[in-house]
Order: structure tokens, then sequence, then C-alpha cells
């Protein structure tokens, strides 16, 4: 069976032009073309439609969700299960986050009391599980599931307190990380402050710390694109090897 242009657009709820921008940049050719020249679809490209909106609902960029698609190695079934698996995550993350405003609602109304670690506690369960999205698999890897287990439920029991004091030491992280960019010199203060201020952010949420342990996930931060895009994108420029070239200097 074969499925028009706007038969297409319909079920997928997208238009006619998105379609048409998908065949320009070969994401998603027509099957066939008819002798009046309308676009022609089959079961194929529907599946290969459908595989493309999965990505997008997930924030991957057209050119990536080619490579992925047109990949030899590409498996349908290991795709869909890989779908399931990150919407179950964002399912558990809103319904936290739901539980959340539902009780600061009933609180705002005065029915119900609510604690100070009750109100914070959806927004630390929805930044872990971004962590665990974006870098659960490489980092479970590198030090064991046992560590990461141990490190998740130490930053869940933080207290307000300790968590703000988390963001703060953050916050400052960043300030100090744009001086250094200035200089991008190693032998300054600026430059074992941000070591300092690194390990104390780490400590928050690590069980046992270890210099070698420290040198290895900055490492990481270079290596994978995405911790590095983390600290070079909220800087405003690269700074994520500086951080690394710190935390290696003084670490000991």
């Amino acid at each position: 069976m074969e499925y028009t242009i706007k038969q297409v657009a319909d079920m997928a709820n997208i238009s006619t032009r998105t379609l048409r921008y998908y065949d320009q940049i070969a994401l998603l050719t027509p099957a066939n073309i008819s002798d009046a020249g309308y676009r022609l679809y089959s079961e194929e490209e529907i599946d290969r439609l459908q595989q493309i909106l999965l990505y997008r609902s997930l924030g991957i960029k057209l050119t990536q969700i080619q490579s992925i698609l047109d990949d030899p190695e590409f498996h349908t079934l290991a795709a869909l299960e890989e779908h399931q698996q990150n919407l179950e995550t964002e399912k558990d993350k809103i319904n936290q986050l739901l539980a959340t405003v539902k009780k600061t609602i009933q609180y705002t109304k005065g029915e119900i009391t609510m604690t100070a670690e009750e109100k914070f506690e959806g927004f630390k369960k929805e930044r872990l599980d971004e962590n665990e999205k974006l870098y659960g698999e490489e980092i479970r890897k590198k030090y064991g599931e046992e560590s990461i287990e141990k490190s998740n439920e130490k930053f869940m029991n933080l207290s307000k307190e300790d968590y703000q004091k988390m963001q703060e030491l953050e916050d400052k992280l960043f300030i100090r990380l744009d001086k250094l960019a200035e200089t991008r010199d190693l032998e300054t203060s600026v430059a074992k402050e941000v070591y300092e201020l690194h390990k104390q952010w780490l400590l928050y949420s690590w069980p046992n710390y270890s210099a070698e342990t420290h040198k290895g996930l900055v490492q990481m931060y270079v290596a994978d694109v995405r911790f590095a895009n983390y600290y070079n994108d909220r800087a405003g420029k690269e700074v994520a090897s500086l951080l690394r070239d710190a935390v290696i200097k003084y670490a000991k």
C-alpha cells in the first residue's frame, strides 16, 4: 500500500512542508513518484518516519538521526526498546515533578504541611534523572554500578541547605573558570581554586573521594563531547580542558 504526502502528514500530525524538507535533505525519500508528480510513501517509509519522529522527540538533530538510521548496524527493535526506556525515565521524572507540584498547591492552599526537603525533592530527582539519561551508561562502565548507586543515594539524601551549597559551589566554579580562561595559566592561585571548588562540589555526592578517580572523571569531561559541551556551553567558551588540566595538576 502507498500513501500520498497529505495522508502521511495527517497520520504523523506534521506538515507536508516538513515531509518535503525531509525529502530534500534525503532523510526520508518517497518510495515512488506518481505519473502526476505526487510523492508516494510505502510502509517502509512510514516506519522510518516513526523512527525520525521518535528521535526528534528526544531532541536529536536531523543530521544525527540520518547517521543513526543509515548505519548498517542500526536495528529497529533495539532502537524501539531504547525509546521505551527513555520514555519510562521521562515518565518517572514527570510523575515526581507532578507530585511535588501537587503537594505545593495543597501547601499553598493551607491543606497540608510541607517540609523544606519535600519542596525541592522533585527538582533533585529531575536533575539526577537528567544526569542518568545523559551520562549514566558511561559513568557506570567507568566506576561500577555500586559506586554510582551510592553516589546517587548520597545526592538524593542531601538536605535543602547542602543542595543549595552544592549549587553555589558550581556557580563559583564557573566564575573561576571564566577567570582562568583569560590567562590559561595553571600556575596561578585561580587554577588551584578551580580544582578545590570542583573537589568540594564532588564531595556532596561522591561517597569515596580519591585523586585518581577525580583525574579520571575530568579526563572523561574532555573525551566525551556531552560533558565538554555542558561546561563549554554554560561558560560560553572552552573551559572543559582547563578544568581537566587544573585537576590533574593539583589533585594529590
